[in-house]
């Protein structure tokens, strides 16, 4: 083998290398590409080369685009505060108008959803937190509060008293009233002072002779009383009281309760008779626990009737005697908060004044409540009935 080899060098040993063409030279290579998944990648390593070559001659087509860039943090949890005494207060009852107007007054009819019933007189009378509509009516001023020698100074603001020459709050901030013979009602509407849009809806647009209650805790009390009396309106405060399931059901920091002291319900007594001047009587703000207190209705009602102030329930403390002057609701009449259910309570409410002469109705100030009412009290005259402030009501025990 080594031989054969030797022999063929030795040939071959001084002969010149035999050329080849270029197309012999690549002719391998050219096999090589041939095959198919060769040439697939070659074309995809061809293609991105070219895009590289692109960007690199003319630029990133991009680079004149406008761009921004964020850091994104996410904000730790923050724990809902406490409540104060006014927020829970409100809390639920007020929710279905808090939110009443929007910027402007206008509220949207597509966002709140609304009801709408006619009538007798062709008006309507929209729901839902819709705002009221009702026209203004024209101002029927009562004296300016504080009038004198009926309030005197206490630890947290003006009291109420009895003056000197027997004049009482219960009579002298009532609104004047005389009968014409017809079936007479009347109507309070309370829940006053929280909300400016409603507040201000109620004394612009229910009659001089519907009757408005305020709450106690309200910025700006005296200011919200002030200019009720001035279109006319009396007006009472709203003693908020023990209700079943106390605390978790809180009427606020100054709730009269069942179990207080007799120095306890007077301090709170004083902070809540002192908050403004201008009324002629109070009501209860829930207080079904407080009413069944013994000493506790009767050392609040004791108050009431040193100091000359009358006392109006909601229907639900009836059998009390006792204030200055009583009278109890005969119906509430926006249990339900629709048009059609308020207006079928005013109804049955003219149909007990009818019966008996007279009847007393209380309801909250929703605005499909002061719509309804606006609506209703502009007939009664041409229904046989006589509209009548709340005070006109009452009556002084044993009388």
């Amino acid at each position: 083998m080594f031989a054969k080899r030797q022999s063929v060098l030795a040939a071959t040993a001084g002969i010149p290398p035999v050329r080849r063409s270029m197309r012999e030279n690549l002719a391998p290579v050219t096999r090589f590409l041939s095959k198919p998944p060769v040439a697939v990648a070659g074309a995809g390593l061809m293609l991105l080369g070219a895009a590289a070559l692109f960007i690199t001659v003319l630029g990133d087509p991009r680079a004149g685009a406008p761009s921004a860039r964020a850091a994104l943090k996410r904000e730790a949890p923050v724990a809902a505060p406490v409540p104060t005494g006014l927020e829970a207060f409100s809390m639920g009852a007020y929710g279905s108008w808090q939110d009443l107007a929007a910027e402007g007054g206008v509220v949207d009819p597509a966002l709140t959803g609304e009801a709408v019933i006619t009538l007798p007189n062709g008006a309507t009378v929209s729901g839902n937190g819709a705002p009221v509509t009702a026209p203004r009516v024209a101002a029927s001023p009562l004296p300016a509060a504080p009038i004198a020698g009926l309030s005197q100074p206490g630890p947290n603001g003006p009291l109420p008293t009895i003056a000197s020459d027997g004049r009482v709050p219960a009579q002298a901030y009532a609104r004047p009233f005389r009968s014409n013979g017809r079936p007479r009602v009347a109507l309070i509407v309370g829940g006053l002072g929280l909300n400016a849009v409603t507040t201000r809806a109620a004394i612009e647009r229910l009659p001089a002779e519907v009757t408005l209650s305020f709450v106690p805790y309200a910025e700006g009390l005296q200011t919200w009383i002030d200019l009720a009396r001035a279109q006319g309106h009396e007006v009472m405060l709203e003693m908020p009281m023990e209700p079943t399931g106390y605390p978790d059901n809180d009427p606020g920091p100054y709730t009269l309760l069942a179990s207080g002291q007799p120095a306890d319900l007077q301090s709170k007594m004083n902070w809540l008779l002192g908050r403004a001047t201008g009324y002629f009587g109070v009501t209860n703000y829930m207080g079904d626990r407080f009413a069944n207190s013994e000493a506790g209705m009767n050392a609040f009602l004791g108050i009431l009737r040193q100091r000359g102030v009358a006392f109006l329930d909601d229907g639900t403390m009836s059998r009390r005697p006792g204030a200055w002057a009583r009278a109890s609701a005969n119906r509430v009449i926006d249990e339900q908060q629709t048009p059609a259910a308020i207006v079928g309570q005013l109804n049955a409410l003219e149909a007990l004044a009818k019966g008996r002469g007279q009847a007393l109705g209380t309801g909250f100030s929703y605005p499909v409540t002061v719509e309804a009412v606006a609506r209703w009290t502009s007939e009664l005259d041409a229904r046989g009935l006589q509209l009548a402030p709340a005070s006109a009501m009452t009556q002084r025990p044993g009388r």
